[in-house]
């Protein structure tokens, strides 16, 4: 039992050195981050950690004092932390992810992108064009809880009062606005989640939503209140199908790694796919949720039409420029 003790006493003395260094530069990437360390201790690290677990081992193997073997399983946890652990704060993360990969990852995504916005108008035009040839071709376009009461029958003033009449109103248009955002949002999310079945899916459900809002347009139009409709739509509109088409634009990308896996393997190739569209649907859910900001605050503030395309006008342009040149240039 001495001998088992005096070898501990002296396993520790010739590394205690080297243990105490290590621990101090793990406090303090604790305390302050990667960026606590200069150059010389940030190479150091790796090192007195390798150490660290070879003297962990070593002491599992001769049966040293438990108290030993805690210590260094403590301090090897906790290096392995900082050395293999996130190296930026959860604000760097969140600011890195929308200054750059996010961005990036849609704009390496743009043929699909492309395509998926593509399907959502052909399913608009075609509805509109069906709809304005027969109005009775509305309710197979649309549920009859999600028209909230405007059909082709509806009086040009009733479909005017619920762009503008906030008193008249306010509570079926808020209705009416919650079930137009969850709808395109479960389209949305649906487009992404069926992506692995081809794509199929994910066109067929970007086909119909487009089928919703035009022939929700054609009604509109019909009694002349075309500008009025996008008036009221587009301020979050623009936002909300955006993200609708980067979720339908991210689940082709899914259907491409299962389709075309080229030559590393269908499940290679849908890992990479998988971390692009995740990247994109992160970022696409973000911007649901500012789109229902948008919506909510125009709703009760904003009646003025020219104040309400001038904010669509703005959003477009904002999208456009921060998809365009956010995160280029950066590693």
């Amino acid at each position: 039992m001495a001998a088992l003790r005096l070898r501990s006493v002296e396993f520790r003395r010739e590394r205690q050195a080297s243990w105490r260094e290590l621990e101090k530069l793990v406090e303090r990437v604790e305390k302050r981050g990667m960026t606590a360390l200069g150059a010389e201790e940030l190479s150091r690290l790796p090192i007195l950690y390798r150490e660290a677990l070879s003297s962990l081992g070593v002491a599992r193997a001769i049966s040293l004092d438990r108290n030993v073997v805690e210590y260094l399983e403590s301090l090897a946890g906790r290096a392995f932390l900082c050395v293999y652990g996130t190296k930026t704060r959860p604000w760097h993360a969140l600011r890195d992810f929308f200054a750059g990969r996010f961005p990036a990852a849609v704009r390496r995504a743009r043929w699909a992108l492309l395509l998926a916005a593509a399907f959502l108008v052909l399913g608009t035009l075609t509805a509109f064009a069906l709809t304005l040839d027969d109005p009775d071709r509305f309710y197979a376009f649309i549920p009859e809880e999600m028209a909230q009461g405007r059909t082709p029958t509806t009086p040009r003033e009733e479909l005017r009062d619920a762009l503008y009449d906030e008193e008249r109103a306010a509570d079926r248009l808020a209705a009416f606005s919650s079930l137009l955002f969850t709808h395109n949002s479960r389209v949305g999310l649906l487009a992404f989640g069926l992506g692995f079945l081809a794509g199929l899916p994910s066109f067929l459900l970007l086909f119909w939503n487009g089928l919703t809002l035009g022939a929700l347009a054609a009604v509109f139009h019909r009694s002349g209140l075309s500008p009025d409709l996008w008036g009221w739509l587009l301020p979050h509109g623009v936002t909300e199908l955006l993200a609708v088409v980067l979720c339908g634009g991210a689940g082709l990308l899914l259907a491409r790694g299962l389709i075309f896996p080229g030559l590393h393997g269908r499940r290679a190739s849908l890992a990479v796919a998988g971390r692009e569209a995740g990247l994109i649907v992160v970022g696409a859910v973000c911007m649901l949720l500012l789109a229902g900001l948008i919506e909510g605050i125009f709703r009760q503030t904003v009646l003025d039409i020219v104040v309400r395309y001038g904010v669509a006008l703005a959003t477009l342009l904002f999208w456009a420029a921060y998809f365009a040149r956010a995160g280029r240039g950066r590693r």
